[in-house]
């Protein structure tokens, strides 16, 4: 299944992309896409989708979770981008959060901080927690996996590695994290290892990559993660980006408003952010 999130900002309700292609409501059988429906996902297989009411096509589409616990982002996890970062691929997975102001829909503007010069781009895979996981083992992670996602990492860099402290206050700026357009449910994507990534800014080609240059891969990171904290239905892990930030070109490149990025990943859909000033 194809879960989505349709509605004006915090009024979102639960939609699903039939066999049609097409939007479709399903609040008749759910009140969210959150943590309760995404612990029962087999509740939904039963229903014939196409019979469902159809949605304005047109509609803003939501972040593609609600109500999230925790947004765990991962750091320079994929071989070729820690290359042109020149950074050695570190010898555990490098962890940071983006705070839930930061979500929101695939489609929303990215906003650029006041007095931001280094804004920056990153497509990353994002895995969406389906059942409590602690102390998983990593032969048994991808059973508490409900569904995949798009997540542009949108990172302001002077703020997360000019500036001292932690990197979540360059990751976790108002619209830092778009989020879908569907969840993506396990039984459509038939192998998270190559699944292929590209990123553009105004129709040029910036990011193209695939999840086989990912170090640390799904069942590890969640296994890995588990083994720290307890991961609840909802949460959310992004899982790193491939080559072509704008930070690692020579010379560097930041996003400025009128800007349009859009990305992608095989199987999982679209996402297209226009860039704006902060008012």
């Amino acid at each position: 299944m194809k879960l989505v999130r349709f509605g004006e900002r915090g009024s979102e309700k639960p939609g699903v992309v039939g066999q049609d292609g097409l939007l479709r409501d399903l609040s008749e059988h759910v009140a969210d896409i959150a943590a309760e429906a995404l612990g029962d996902l087999d509740a939904l297989k039963g229903i014939d989708l196409d019979s469902l009411p159809l949605v304005d096509q047109d509609v803003r589409i939501g972040a593609c979770v609600g109500n999230i616990g925790k947004f765990i982002c991962v750091g320079l996890n994929y071989s070729d981008h820690a290359a042109e970062a020149g950074m050695t691929v570190p010898p555990e997975p490098i962890i940071f959060t983006k705070y839930n102001s930061a979500i929101c829909g695939p489609n929303d503007p990215i906003i650029i901080p006041r007095g931001s010069e280094k804004t920056d781009w990153e497509v990353e895979l994002a895995v969406v927690i389906g059942k409590m996981a602690k102390y998983v083992s990593e032969k048994d992670a991808l059973d508490y996996v409900a569904g995949y996602a798009i997540c542009n990492d949108v990172s302001e860099r002077a703020y997360q590695t000019e500036r001292s402290g932690q990197w979540v206050k360059g990751k976790s700026c108002d619209n830092f994290g778009p989020f879908g357009p569907w969840l993506v449910t396990p039984d459509e994507v038939s192998d998270i290892d190559s699944l292929d990534m590209w990123l553009d800014v105004n129709g040029e080609r910036m990011q193209s990559g695939t999840t086989e240059t990912m170090v640390y891969k799904v069942p590890y990171l969640i296994s890995y993660l588990s083994q720290f904290f307890t991961l609840y239905p909802g949460d959310v892990i992004s899982t790193g980006t491939p080559p072509g930030v704008g930070m690692g070109m020579t010379p560097p490149k930041y996003l400025k408003a009128g800007d349009i990025v859009t990305l992608g990943i095989k199987g999982l859909g679209e996402q297209s952010q226009t860039c704006v000033d902060d008012e």
